[in-house]
């Protein structure tokens, strides 16, 4: 027998009511579109090897450098895990490590002119991808929506540890 409960829930859904689970779902196949066009680009740009965990992991180094250690308390994860993702954009000519003038023991990872550009190129990029949404939706819309996220979303939410939260690390 079935359950008229449910079936008038599949039916509201379907309606477009009853749709809380579908606003994380929205928001992050939003995100994803626009992470996927951003890399697709960049490939075309000339970084075609860049990855999101990259992405991240240079705005965990920062304009100053950063140690291993930190760059894992910024993304959330192990020095083990940073220290391999540091491995790989140092492999890639993102990234060097270089000694840090404060501290002989320690080493710094900082940021190349290649991985700068790639962070300039990401920047100029998301502009564009704005644009695009703002002409689809209309920019008052658009306005509106990131006014109203910026009200729900606490500023401490901007974190950059998302890769280390998605990997439940």
């Amino acid at each position: 027998m079935v359950d008229d409960a449910k079936v008038n829930q599949v039916d509201e859904v379907r309606k477009g009511n009853g749709r809380g689970y579908e606003l994380p779902l929205l928001l992050f196949a939003g995100f994803r579109t626009l992470i996927d066009r951003l890399h697709a680009e960049l490939a075309r740009q000339g970084h075609p090897d860049l990855r999101p965990a990259h992405g991240f992991a240079m705005q965990a180094v920062g304009a100053a450098g950063a140690t291993a250690s930190e760059v894992g308390r910024r993304l959330g994860v192990s020095k083990q895990a940073a220290g391999k993702t540091v491995d790989r954009l140092v492999a890639l000519g993102y990234a060097a490590r270089t000694d840090d003038p404060a501290d002989a023991r320690r080493k710094l990872i900082r940021l190349t002119p290649h991985g700068v550009d790639a962070l300039r190129r990401s920047a100029v990029i998301f502009e564009e991808l704005r644009a695009e949404w703002a002409a689809s939706l209309g920019t008052d819309r658009l306005d509106d929506l990131e006014s109203g996220l910026r009200t729900v979303v606490p500023p401490e939410a901007f974190r950059l540890d998302a890769a280390g939260w998605l990997g439940g690390s």
